[in-house]
Formats: C-alpha cells, sequence, structure tokens
C-alpha cells in the first residue's frame, strides 16, 4: 500500500521528481504504471481533503493516464520497429526541471548575498563640483602642474635639513599676504609668492591661493600654454 504525504509542490513536475525521490530510482527508469498510480493516489488524497488542485495537476493527471495506456495496450508487429518510447518526453522535462530546481539554492544564496550590498542610484557629481572657482585661461589641472614642477625644481620632495622653528602660517593670514603683495604689484607670477623654501610655508601659499580664487578675489591666467602663470586682484587687473 502507498502511503500519500501532503506537501506544498511547486508543480505536477516537482510532484513527480518527489515521487521518484520516494521510491530511490533515476528517472530515466521511472515505471509510467507505477508513477501514475501514485500521481493518482496524491490527486485523490487531494480532493478528499477539500483542496483545490490546479489544473496544471490535472493536465499531468491526463498525460500519465494516455502514457500508461499506450505502454499497456499490445502492439502491432509492424510498428514495433517505429513505436518511440512514450516516457522520452516526460523524462525529458524531469531531467530539464530537476536541473534547474537543483540550482535554485545557489541562486538564493546569491540574492541573500545581493541583500547584503547597499546601493546608491548615480548622481550627476558636477553638482557637488565647486562652480565659484574662476581661473580665466588656466584651469586647475594647469595650476596643480605648475605647483608640482616648482615643487621639483626646489627639490622639495626630499628630506629638508631645516630647524623646527615656533613659527606658524595659516591660510587666512597668508591669504592676507597674498592680498597686499597684489595690491602693491598688481600682477605677480606665480611661482614669485613662494619666496621662504619651506614646506609648511609653500602648501599653505598654495592652499591661500587657491581660497582667494574660491572667494572670487583672485584671477588666475596664462597667455599661452606652458607659459607663466599671473596672479592679481579681481578689478585691479
Amino acid at each position: 500500500m502507498y502511503n500519500v504525504v501532503i506537501d506544498n509542490f511547486d508543480g505536477p513536475l516537482d510532484l513527480l521528481l518527489h515521487l521518484i525521490k520516494i521510491d530511490d530510482i533515476d528517472i530515466v527508469d521511472i515505471s509510467i504504471e507505477k508513477i501514475t498510480k501514485q500521481y493518482l493516489d496524491y490527486i485523490t488524497a487531494m480532493e478528499q481533503m477539500n483542496l483545490n488542485i490546479a489544473s496544471e495537476y490535472l493536465v499531468m493527471a491526463a498525460e500519465l493516464i494516455e502514457m500508461k495506456s499506450s505502454i499497456l495496450l499490445p502492439k502491432r508487429e509492424d510498428t514495433i520497429e517505429e513505436e518511440i518510447d512514450p516516457r522520452e518526453n516526460l523524462i525529458n522535462r524531469l531531467l530539464e526541471y530537476k536541473k534547474y530546481k537543483e540550482i535554485i539554492p545557489e541562486f538564493k544564496e546569491l540574492e541573500q548575498e545581493r541583500k547584503m550590498i547597499i546601493t546608491k542610484i548615480g548622481e550627476n557629481l558636477s553638482n557637488y563640483g565647486d562652480k565659484n572657482l574662476d581661473f580665466k585661461d588656466v584651469n586647475l589641472d594647469t595650476l596643480m602642474e605648475a605647483f608640482a614642477n616648482f615643487l621639483k625644481r626646489k627639490d622639495l620632495e626630499k628630506p629638508l635639513n631645516t630647524k623646527i622653528t615656533k613659527r606658524e602660517y595659516s591660510v587666512s593670514k597668508r591669504s592676507h599676504e597674498i592680498k597686499k603683495i597684489l595690491l602693491k604689484k598688481k600682477k605677480v607670477e606665480f611661482e614669485e609668492l613662494f619666496d621662504i623654501v619651506k614646506k609648511d610655508y609653500i602648501v599653505v601659499t598654495f592652499l591661500s591661493i587657491l581660497d582667494l580664487a574660491k572667494k572670487q578675489e583672485l584671477v588666475i591666467d596664462q597667455n599661452e600654454n606652458f607659459n607663466k602663470i599671473y596672479l592679481s586682484l579681481r578689478g585691479c587687473e
């Protein structure tokens, strides 16, 4: 006697795989007669429990009954060699379904990993750019390149043999000094402002130039590519 256990299945193929697994046989070795009986027992048990039976389960039941009838009916001698195994289509469908079913846990694992990743919709980064900088004919890359070349010429990338002093430099103080120089000279070549060869002084001077340009107090220009860069106060060019 076959004991029917009601369970949740994803469709008739899922139920058939369950029945095959219970019998511990290979899919290609299924007995249509036996599996049809087991399948119909399951459908009957569902009816007795007043459970709704999806139409796809009934369609599969009809297919199994048709295959069972085809196998049990006597074959004519002249058609025996031409006869195709009625199980072939069902076996192929079961093998294909089993393949997808076995890969589902891997997809679920990948799904859980993906849930751990927080993404953000791409934005226009130009919204975060500083729109106040005005370098006239000079872009920021050109200014950075000029500063880098200046450092190389002064050999500031090597440690300096300098004594430690208590003098401190601030951007606000150096900015004020630069403005006083530009008020007096009107226009100054970029490298003239780095008159003290000390790293902290040079860094603060460069930051002060950028800060003044950001505040629209400074105009930076270059007549031609690779020429010297000049600075002047806005309105005093």
